[in-house]
């Protein structure tokens, strides 16, 4: 079965949709919606498109089987109730919304409108992720101990879009956009959801009213303590997940590549390059549509990290640990 596939939004995410349609046969993209008509021309020129200004007008008169929406993220909500009203089926950017109750509304309405909708947290279908959680399932280095995520990126560089540095357009800074994957990474990787947090985070940027940079400590409900470190300013960038085992270790460089060490050296790990993410989570929303099974990405999934980054923030406004529900 085909499906067609309208992009809601042009910014730099949205090529990465287009080429992974291009690459399935499932799928035919035919539109693209920028309140810029200029890049929305540019992309629609590049695919072969029809671009639109007003992204209501595009899913009203495309009629798109697939509605992949990549706005701003006080948007979110906005678009994927309009999607589902129109019946699209919907593969939304992260984070869901910018917060839970965001989040619960947007499960309402696309469960009432009877269409499918995941998330498209991207860190379960890099190829570097999933080789590590094959290793973690496997048991071949004992019992998994402990995991430290590090993050360090120039986050105030002007290419980023403005609208990042509001608060209430992004829902928060560093933790909301980059902490939102290092959540994901977590709970994908361990196979257990966040339930505790402990936060503390800095406001030092040069612009806008969001965190530059944070430090947290949590817990998953299957007892794993994590860290999560990340810095928005100057300096050198890192990306970096240490898992740790009482039989060795895994350094797991995510999109770049993965070591494993069970003595005093690192040793890189092939992984699988054959198919690209973007694919697999389009092969995952097909199967959710025509199987009715579940992506790992579901929007019940996907509002847990909400609530985690909520938690987060609660932390630091308390200066106590959060508990998060299950």
């Amino acid at each position: 079965m085909g499906y067609t596939v309208a992009v809601v939004g042009a910014g730099g995410i949205s090529a990465q949709h287009f080429e992974a349609c291009q690459m399935m046969d499932q799928l035919q993209a035919v539109a693209v919606a920028d309140l810029s008509q200029e890049r929305a021309n540019d992309v629609a020129q590049r695919y072969g498109i029809k671009p639109y200004t007003d992204y209501k007008q595009m899913l009203e008169v495309e009629k798109p089987d697939i509605a992949v929406i990549t706005l701003p993220h006080f948007l979110h909500k906005e678009a994927a109730l309009f999607a589902a009203s129109q019946g699209c089926h919907i593969l939304l950017e992260k984070p869901m919304a910018m917060n839970a109750a965001e989040c619960d509304d947007i499960i309402e309405a696309v469960k009432a409108a009877g269409v499918k909708l995941m998330i498209g947290h991207t860190q379960h279908y890099i190829p570097e992720n999933l080789a590590a959680k094959a290793i973690i399932d496997s048991g071949e280095l004992g019992q998994l101990v402990m995991i430290q995520d590090t993050r360090h990126v120039n986050y105030y560089a002007d290419k980023r879009p403005a609208w990042f540095f509001e608060k209430n357009k992004a829902g928060g800074g560093i933790f909301m956009n980059l902490g939102s994957h290092s959540i994901d990474k977590i709970q994908l990787l361990t196979g257990s959801r966040i339930v505790e947090a402990k936060a503390s985070v800095s406001y030092y940027g040069s612009k806008g009213d969001i965190e530059g940079s944070g430090i947290a400590w949590v817990r998953t409900k299957s007892g794993i303590p994590a860290t999560i470190c990340q810095s928005g300013y100057k300096g050198a960038s890192k990306n970096e997940t240490e898992i740790i085992f009482t039989d060795g270790k895994l350094k797991l460089l995510t999109s770049e590549s993965l070591w494993i060490s069970k003595d005093q050296k690192y040793e890189e790990v092939t992984v699988d390059h054959s198919t690209p993410p973007f694919v697999l989570q389009f092969n995952d929303l097909i199967r959710y549509i025509e199987e009715g099974i579940a992506p790992s990405a579901s929007m019940e999934y996907s509002r847990s990290i909400i609530a985690v980054v909520e938690a987060m923030y609660r932390s630091e406004e308390t200066s106590r640990d959060q508990a998060i529900a299950d």
